[in-house]
């Protein structure tokens, strides 16, 4: 993805966070002050997230008017504002690698959560907040799934939860599944694996925590796509959450815990020839760079790396050898479409969009702007109202289609952002049009739903 005055696409050095130095709090502030100073010199990140805006305004309001007029206690100010998108890196910053200035704003924001993590200085409730795994394993459990969800509803339980887990009680929180999406899939059909230039011809779903707990409808939409398009699939044998919620809190021991729990099966369906598919794009990102990035010399993780496919990425694939079905036979009318930020930093170009335009009778408009939720960041008490905030601009801009008049559909390939968004619609009193996942409208237009 080339940026405005750096022709060269940026690259990524791997994360060296085993060194011990990597740890060392006056090493990690020194190279602090030394991005702080390139980016107040630049600001064209200002409008990202709230990061930006509050390193300059601790700059603009402090002794000198420079970065040694800000007292280094609040570079922790600005730490907690990056939720960790990469849009910086990815698509914004020009000083990036190979610049000489060798400037990586997110993961030395990521490197200061490490510290602040292994200090002891991160909440209980936000470790339970990144832990999906434990709160996922209710779901399917019969009775429990429906007091948990009805308790959630219900604002003394959200007084209560913003007490105790810090979660704001207007945020939107995902309701338990009746039953898991690994428990409802069907077995696929025997079929005739055809292999494409650029494509392999079956496929291994990676559920993710999100879809296997919360929404398991999206991946049955997924696994609808494939049977119609004679793509034959299986459900990844076992796995753990991909670790992208504790990579956001610093906590990478966790995040290294759950790589060797989920690299060596991924790698057997790897080797196996199958395309692995993620629905979720923060999931996608976690194999196709951060993990990479961390275990740079780990070559099983290179081989699930170049397996692991974003699911309109793999269509978009599929139709360039001329093997995706294009017969659509509903129309999905007026589509206001979100690119999450972990879709826009995969360097993919826009899959999604590029396979819905294919639908006769369906116009997409794009956003490419951050919905504001990013994971933990959209329901924390201290920071809704700024995910709010953050996202407004694209609430706005979603509501009145580029064609006239109110969308038919909202939809984001990150769920939760889906969600943030229809939030942003009622709060701002925008219309009510429904929110539906990408694969879900792929699916009504095949006529699937």
């Amino acid at each position: 993805m080339a940026r405005e005055g750096n022709l060269e696409p940026p690259t990524r050095h791997p994360l060296d966070w085993r060194n011990p130095a990597f740890y060392d709090e006056t090493e990690c502030f020194a190279e602090l002050e030394r991005i702080f100073e390139i980016c107040h010199g630049c600001r064209r990140c200002v409008s990202l997230c709230k990061a930006f805006p509050t390193l300059f305004d601790l700059i603009d309001e402090g002794k000198t008017g420079e970065i040694d007029g800000v007292d280094k206690a609040d570079y922790w100010k600005v730490v907690d504002q990056c939720y960790m998108c990469d849009l910086c890196y990815m698509t914004k910053c020009p000083y990036t690698p190979p610049h000489e200035w060798n400037l990586d704003f997110p993961h030395t924001m990521l490197r200061a959560k490490a510290i602040k993590f292994r200090k002891g200085e991160v909440k209980a409730s936000e470790k339970f907040l990144a832990s999906t795994d434990v709160h996922g394993s209710l779901a399917g459990i019969p009775i429990v799934v429906q007091a948990v969800n009805a308790v959630n509803r219900t604002k003394p339980a959200r007084a209560a939860m913003e007490a105790v887990l810090g979660v704001h009680r207007d945020a939107w929180m995902p309701e338990l599944a009746s039953q898991t999406f690994r428990r409802a899939a069907p077995a696929a059909q025997a079929t005739q694996v055809i292999d494409g230039e650029r494509t392999p011809g079956k496929v291994a779903i990676f559920s993710t925590c999100y879809v296997n707990y919360n929404e398991p409808g999206i991946g049955l939409d997924l696994l609808k796509i494939l049977e119609h398009n004679g793509i034959p699939y299986t459900i990844v044998e076992k796995e753990r959450c991909c670790g992208m919620p504790k990579l956001e809190l610093g906590d990478l021991e966790s995040v290294a815990a759950s790589k060797e729990a989920n690299i060596p099966v991924l790698a057997r369906y790897a080797k196996d020839g199958f395309a692995i598919l993620s629905a979720v794009p923060s999931c996608t990102l976690m194999f196709k760079q951060e993990i990479p990035l961390m275990f740079p010399d780990d070559p099983n993780v290179q081989l699930v790396k170049e397996a692991m496919w974003d699911p309109f990425e793999y269509f978009s694939a599929r139709r360039r050898d001329g093997l995706l079905k294009t017969d659509f036979p509903q129309p999905l009318g007026k589509v206001s479409y979100q690119v999450p930020c972990h879709a826009r930093v995969q360097n993919m170009g826009k899959r999604t969009e590029e396979v819905l335009k294919l639908i006769p009778g369906t116009q997409v408009q794009t956003i490419e702007r951050c919905s504001g939720h990013a994971g933990t960041y959209g329901v924390k008490r201290a920071t809704h109202p700024v995910a709010m905030q953050i996202g407004k601009p694209v609430f706005k801009a979603m509501a009145q289609h580029k064609d006239g008049g109110a969308p038919d559909y909202i939809s984001s390939d990150c769920p939760l952002g889906g969600h943030h968004i229809a939030q942003g619609f009622e709060v701002n009193q925008l219309g009510t049009p429904r929110l539906a996942h990408p694969l879900t409208l792929l699916a009504t237009a095949y006529g699937l739903k």
